[in-house]
């Protein structure tokens, strides 16, 4: 009788009774001997730790090291457990070292941040399909038949098989299809045009300059348009090349501070 009341209470071979064992590190204060019962009980749950950590075997990470997540799981489930509550360890700890596992590829997995919400529709998606995989044969299955397994809408549906190609990025210096020279994605970025920044300078002065003087006007055009010397427009409006530098510095100054003044 005991041993099928422990069996009921264990449904996985892989879950020892350790209620004793749990009521008594409760009790004790720390210190070694504390240390050494915690560590027993963490290794005794450590198989349905690894079982745990099977389940998400084929997701493209190394089997040990989802073992180690599940380790590291199971040992905050042991210590954050309370026997007083009533509840069994199973209960508590499987949540816990699942919910460590999916926290470890929701953030060292993704190449890029990808929203919780689109990765649990990625994963309602994914396990739709494979179901369905089953069912159907010689196809794959619709957006419409995943949506009604899933019981998503047929745009959460796509949403998630967009993520379900976005787990990984794929290098620049890839090459892309049906290239036969070595053409990578790297060639055909586009880059920031340096003219850019001289057409908003342009477009923020071209109502002060509008506003000059007509001679000041007609010497900022000389100079930075038909790009003449300051000595061929002096010779040109029969005055001094240093009246006509003092006239450049005084308009330039003068429209900076009028957009620097606007922008603030």
């Amino acid at each position: 009788m005991p041993n099928r009341a422990n069996a009921k209470r264990r449904p996985h071979d892989d879950a020892p009774d350790t209620a004793d064992a749990f009521r008594r590190l409760a009790g004790l204060p720390p210190g070694p001997q504390r240390d050494t019962l915690r560590s027993q009980i963490v290794e005794a749950w450590l198989p349905m730790a690894d079982r745990l950590a099977g389940r998400f075997r084929s997701r493209g990470e190394a089997f040990d090291d989802l073992r180690q997540v599940a380790a590291l799981g199971l040992v905050k489930a042991v210590d954050r457990y309370d026997p007083e509550l009533g509840n069994a360890f199973e209960s508590y700890a499987v949540p816990t070292v699942t919910g460590e596992i999916k926290r470890h590829f929701r953030d060292h997995m993704w190449t890029l941040h990808v929203p919780r919400r689109v990765q649990e529709l990625r994963n309602r998606v994914r396990f739709a399909d494979q179901d369905l995989a089953q069912t159907v044969s010689g196809r794959r299955p619709t957006v419409a038949e995943i949506a009604e397994r899933a019981q998503l809408s047929e745009e959460d549906v796509r949403t998630g098989m967009e993520a379900l190609e976005s787990f990984t990025a794929l290098s620049l210096d890839a090459e892309l299809p049906g290239s036969e020279d070595g053409y990578s994605l790297s060639d055909v970025l586009g880059a920031a045009d340096p003219a850019l920044g001289t057409v908003v300078d342009r477009e923020a002065v071209r109502t002060r300059l509008a506003a000059l003087p007509e001679r000041e006007r007609a010497i900022l055009y000389m100079r930075f348009f038909e790009d003449m010397t300051q000595s061929r427009i002096a010779e040109q409006l029969g005055i001094s090349q240093m009246h006509v530098s003092r006239l450049i510095n005084r308009c330039c100054n003068r429209l900076r501070e009028q957009v620097l003044n606007e922008v603030a």
